[in-house]
């Protein structure tokens, strides 16, 4: 894990974003549920795109696959420092500033993991809703606060009373529609209101490419989209009279 923030202990696991080729050759795709999220991924660019950077969160994807119960076992030795241990702070882990839950065993090695360090507190933003509702939330870790965002091919289960985030063009329409905005503080993800929002990363490509429309309404339409090409509205044909 690495420190996120110097005048915050939040410490972070970054696997790389979404989809790529490993060095030994394997695919990998550690987003199943992207949607729209994934064109205009700030992980997909900038600082998160530097050999040495996507080399280091890839090795940390190889560890977690090849060697689940060892990486397990380091996870657990690490949270044991005393940097970890209650202080004039409490610790705080971000799970995934890149990447989400890959598995049903991955989750649930993440979840024994929490509960073997109770002092500190893991949050997460997360497109599988699927996932975490029939896993976790029966029965979560006291210190796991998990956040939807939207932007993915699950958001329809996404409730009104989950805890959630969309990506606003900017601050200006983000607080117009009623959203608290989490600029201010990455730990507003696990304490924040249930409607948080995040102003668009200023990433010129991407930008463009959401133009003046939330993750949550750019996935509205691409389903529409998806949905009217599976099944195509059915009329007269051409050159017919429409029958009566």
């Amino acid at each position: 894990m690495r420190s996120g923030c110097a005048s915050q202990p939040i410490w972070k696991f970054t696997l790389p974003a979404w989809a790529g080729v490993l060095p030994d050759g394997r695919s990998y795709n550690t987003c199943r549920s992207a949607g729209v999220c994934r064109d205009m991924c700030y992980a997909r660019a900038g600082t998160f795109m530097i050999p040495s950077v996507l080399r280091a969160h890839q090795r940390n994807l190889q560890y977690v696959m090849d060697e689940p119960e060892a990486w397990k076992a380091q996870m657990i030795g690490e949270l044991q420092h005393p940097r970890f241990r209650p202080g004039a702070s409490r610790a705080h882990v971000r799970i995934h500033d890149s990447g989400d839950w890959l598995s049903e065993d991955y989750l649930v090695m993440w979840m024994d993991i929490m509960r073997t360090a109770p002092d500190v507190v893991f949050y997460n933003y997360s497109k599988e809703v699927e996932l975490l509702e029939r896993v976790a939330r029966p029965d979560p870790p006291p210190n796991f606060l998990w956040r939807y965002s939207y932007g993915g091919t699950q958001d329809e289960a996404i409730q009104p009373h989950h805890n959630h985030v969309d990506v606003f063009p900017d601050e200006a329409s983000l607080h117009a529609a009623g959203y608290t905005s989490q600029a201010s503080s990455d730990l507003l993800a696990a304490y924040g209101p249930t409607t948080l929002g995040i102003p668009a990363n200023n990433l010129p490509a991407q930008r463009r490419r959401q133009g003046q429309k939330t993750f949550r309404a750019l996935q509205r339409a691409a389903n529409a989209q998806a949905a009217n090409r599976r099944y195509p509205r059915r009329g007269p044909a051409p050159g017919r009279p429409e029958s009566r």
